[in-house]
C-alpha cells in the first residue's frame, strides 16, 4: 500500500502543480481592470428563506449602490418563508415575489420561478443582465459600478471578490473565510489574467439575460448548482470572467454542526455534478476550445476530494494491518502518516500565510486573530477528510443555514 500512497502523491503533483502557477501569477501580476462601463440594465436578485435578521443590510448596500438607480431594479424571492422576510424587503424598495413550495425545495428553483414571473412581466429583453446575492451579503457601494465594467467587456457571466463579514468570530468561519480570500485572489484572478474561465462561487456573481435565453429560466438545480452553471456553460464554451474591484461580504457559519451540514451539502453537489457532467467535461479537456478549463474544474471537484480521502483511508489500513498481525512496522506506519499529516499541515499553512499577508488590508478582524486563522486553517481543512467520506454513502437533502449577523458596510472597517 505504500507505493499506492507514493503513487497517489505523484497524481496529486501532477494534477495541482498548476495552481503553484497560479499562486505566482496572483502575486506578480495586475488583475485585470476594465476602465470604462457602459450603461446596462440590470434587475438585482436575492433569494431568501427567512432571512428577517440580515437582508434589510443587504438591501441597503444595494440602494447605496454609485450605479444609476434607474437602470437597477431589486428584486426578492421570499422562499417558502414563515417569518417577516417579505415585509421587510417590501419596505426596502424590493419588488418581492413569494413562493410556497415544499417539493422543490432550494436556490435554484426560487431563482428558476423568479426568473419566471420577470419574463413573464417584463419580457426576456427587459433587463441586460442579472445580478444574484444570498441575503447575507454586503456590497461595497461601487459593486455594480466595477462589475458592469467587466461586463462591458463582454464577459456574459462574471464573478467578484468575495470577503467575509465574520472573519474573526473563530477557527470555522476564518477557515472559510481564508480559502474564499485565497479562491479570489489566486483562483479567479489568475484564471482572469490568464485568459482562462473562472467559476461562480455561490453568490456575488452576473449573468447576461443570454445565459437565461438558452436553457429557458435557470435550470441548475444538483446541491451545488453555482458549480452546476459554471461547469454547464463552461463547456459550451462560454469563458467567466472575474472582477477584481466588485468586493462583496459574506457571512460564514460559526458552529460546527452548520459548518458540517452545509459542507456535506457541497462535497455531495460535487460528485452530482461529476456524475451529471463528467464526461462531457473529461472530453472537453480535448476538444473544447476551453480545454484548459474543462482540465481546471475536472480536478477541482472530484480529484482533490477523493484522492485525500483514499490517502486517508490507506493510511488508516496500514496501521490496522500492522496492530493485527504485528508485523512490527506499526511505528514506520504511525510515523509514515505523522509525515504526511505534517506535510499537508505545512502545504495548507503557507497556503493560508501567502493569502493573510497580500490580503491583510482587506481581512475584517484584529491582528491577533488573523496570526491564529493561519494555524488553524490547515484543521479547517482536514475536516473536510470525514465529510467527504461520509458524502460518499449519505443521502443528503438542501437544508438553509442560520444567518444572523447584523452588520452593514460601514462594520467592514479594516481593525487593527
Amino acid at each position: 500500500m505504500g507505493y499506492i500512497i507514493a503513487a497517489i502523491g505523484i497524481l496529486f503533483t501532477i494534477c495541482f502543480s498548476y495552481q503553484f502557477f497560479y499562486v505566482l501569477v496572483g502575486l506578480f501580476k495586475k488583475p485585470v481592470i476594465f476602465e470604462e462601463g457602459k450603461p446596462h440594465r440590470f434587475a438585482v436578485i436575492t433569494s431568501a428563506r427567512n432571512e428577517a435578521d440580515v437582508i434589510e443590510n443587504l438591501l441597503n448596500s444595494i440602494n447605496a449602490q454609485t450605479y444609476p438607480k434607474e437602470l437597477m431594479d431589486v428584486y426578492v424571492i421570499a422562499d417558502n418563508c414563515d417569518d417577516n422576510t417579505a415585509e421587510i424587503s417590501r419596505k426596502c424598495g424590493a419588488i418581492v415575489y413569494e413562493r410556497f413550495n415544499k417539493k422543490q425545495i432550494g436556490k435554484g428553483y426560487a431563482l428558476d420561478f423568479l426568473f419566471g414571473e420577470i419574463h413573464k412581466k417584463l419580457g426576456e429583453d427587459y433587463y441586460d443582465g442579472y445580478f444574484v446575492f444570498d441575503s447575507d451579503n454586503l456590497l461595497e457601494p461601487d459593486f455594480i459600478e466595477q462589475m458592469n465594467k467587466t461586463f462591458s467587456a463582454g464577459y456574459k457571466v462574471v464573478t467578484s471578490y468575495r470577503n467575509s463579514k465574520n472573519y474573526g468570530t473563530n477557527w470555522i468561519s476564518s477557515g472559510y473565510a481564508l480559502w474564499f480570500l485565497r479562491e479570489a485572489k489566486y483562483l479567479s484572478n489568475a484564471r482572469m489574467i490568464l485568459g482562462t474561465s473562472c467559476a461562480i462561487s455561490g453568490t456575488g456573481f452576473l449573468i447576461h439575460r443570454d445565459m437565461l435565453k438558452k436553457r429557458n429560466g435557470w435550470k441548475y438545480f444538483l446541491l451545488t448548482e453555482d458549480i452546476e452553471f459554471s461547469i454547464a456553460n463552461i463547456i459550451d464554451g462560454e469563458k467567466i470572467g472575474y472582477c477584481h474591484n466588485a468586493i462583496l461580504y459574506d457571512e460564514q457559519p460559526e458552529t460546527f454542526k452548520q459548518s458540517w451540514n452545509q459542507r456535506l451539502r457541497w462535497a455531495k453537489g460535487f460528485l452530482q455534478v461529476f456524475g451529471k457532467y463528467g464526461k462531457r467535461l473529461m472530453k472537453g479537456i480535448f476538444v473544447n476550445k476551453n480545454k484548459f478549463s474543462c482540465y481546471d474544474l475536472s480536478v477541482t471537484i472530484f480529484p482533490l476530494i477523493f484522492l485525500t480521502m483514499l490517502t486517508f483511508l490507506l493510511y488508516i489500513a496500514m496501521i490496522v494491518k500492522s496492530i493485527v498481525t504485528g508485523d512490527g512496522a506499526l511505528w514506520a506506519e504511525v510515523l509514515g502518516a505523522v509525515e504526511a499529516v505534517a506535510g499537508a499541515y505545512g502545504t495548507f499553512f503557507l497556503m493560508g500565510l501567502v493569502t493573510v499577508i497580500t490580503e491583510w488590508n482587506y481581512i475584517n478582524c484584529t491582528t491577533p486573530r488573523k496570526i491564529i486563522s493561519l494555524f488553524t486553517f490547515p484543521i479547517y481543512m482536514f475536516t473536510w477528510i470525514p465529510i467527504g467520506i461520509v458524502a460518499l454513502f449519505k443521502k443528503v437533502e438542501w437544508t438553509p443555514i442560520k444567518h444572523s449577523v447584523n452588520k452593514n458596510v460601514n462594520d467592514m472597517k479594516i481593525k487593527k
